[in-house]
């Protein structure tokens, strides 16, 4: 039962995600004033190259603006973004004095406050983007009216197999928040390619209610929005919009990402996304259980290879226009592994990202 349930929602998101036109603009003079906003923290590797890479946007340059806030980085992170103030990028530098447990957070608020932009877009400090980026995800929002847009995020430039398994997983997590918002059941996005319109976060309070999580920034804030305007979410199915950033180097890294990123989860308000999530944990669970069985019954091991087929089947039916449009098909060849290995990461998240405090940025945070 719990395998049919699991193979009725893989499809029922490639059912959303289908539903979804690919996005060409036909846009004229843009008219829109966007205000590119980024945290920073300990990034002076990665920054300039993002910084770079706004700067050089086909999108006018009177009508946007760019401001970094640097979160209390101790290296040159700072002196990095300050060399940009010729070329109009502005620095703000948080000084909080007491803790917080949502400095991200901060960061994003701060800078809204000192931005003109009419929309608001957020990316990370570890990102490039190509050059039509702002003028793909403007045009989707003048000829959409949208409050808020997801444009997708893809992993590049795998060096090891782990790297290469993380972006076929990263794009199964992009794909899922697609497929929600094409399904009218807005779920998750990536802050690191988010866009709202500034009145929007000021009409809702901003992150009031959501800022004693570190993390949130994106989807608990998409749930905000969704709730006060269900019809106004959308996904700009673009590759121009795509953001690109990095896997997680170590298996550490990743885990610690990943409990992040699954701590949000209890703060869904909406139950039919909070009870398929744990309907599909117990999916994995009960297919460990199987494959654990088998060692006293072997009967119990053609259950789960039936299961596990079953869900791999399901996930390539879903990953195949999903990869097809990131150009990264080559990497469904590890999807039976990675279909495998699955189960034992969910299981792990599930329990690991609902459980307590964890490493982020060098702090710790819940």
């Amino acid at each position: 039962m719990l395998t049919c349930l699991y193979v009725s929602a893989i499809l029922f998101l490639r059912k959303g995600w289908i539903s979804i036109p690919p996005y060409v603009s036909v846009q004229g003079i843009p008219r829109t004033k966007v205000s590119i906003l980024i945290a920073a923290r300990n990034e002076e590797d990665k920054i300039a190259i993002t910084i770079e890479n706004i700067l050089a946007q086909s999108y006018p340059a009177e009508l946007r603006e760019l401001i970094v806030v640097d979160d209390h980085s101790s290296d040159r992170t700072s002196a990095i973004i300050l060399s940009y103030r010729d070329r109009g990028v502005r620095l703000i530098k948080l000084n909080e004095k007491e803790k917080l447990n949502s400095y991200k957070k901060k960061a994003i608020s701060e800078a809204i406050n000192l931005a003109s932009g009419e929309l608001i877009i957020t990316t990370d400090a570890d990102c490039r983007m190509k050059p039509d980026w702002l003028k793909a995800i403007v045009g989707f929002y003048e000829e959409t009216g949208s409050k808020l847009i997801s444009s997708p995020v893809v992993y590049a430039n795998e060096i090891s197999f782990f790297e290469r398994l993380q972006t076929l997983e990263f794009l199964y997590l992009i794909g899922l928040g697609a497929s929600s918002i094409g399904n009218k059941m807005p779920s998750t996005c990536n802050g690191a390619n988010l866009a709202y319109k500034k009145e929007v976060f000021v009409e809702l309070g901003g992150f009031k209610g959501i800022d004693d999580l570190a993390s949130g920034d994106d989807e608990l804030f998409l749930h905000k929005v969704a709730s006060r305007y269900p019809e106004s979410i959308g996904f700009c199915k673009s590759s121009d919009a795509i953001v690109f950033t990095d896997a997680k180097a170590s298996v550490s890294e990743f885990i610690s990402q990943r409990k992040r990123w699954a701590s949000k989860s209890t703060r869904y308000k909406d139950k039919k996304i909070v009870v398929l999530g744990v309907a599909i944990w117990f999916f994995n669970v009960m297919l460990l259980i199987s494959i654990l069985a088998g060692f006293f019954d072997p009967r119990n091991w053609i259950t789960a290879l039936l299961a596990l087929v079953l869900k791999a089947l399901a996930e390539m039916l879903f990953l195949k226009p999903v990869t097809r449009f990131a150009h990264r098909t080559e990497l469904l060849k590890y999807l039976p592994l990675l279909s495998v290995v699955h189960v034992i990461y969910i299981i792990y998240i599930g329990i690991a990202g609902n459980s307590g405090k964890y490493i982020w940025k060098d702090r710790l945070v819940r």
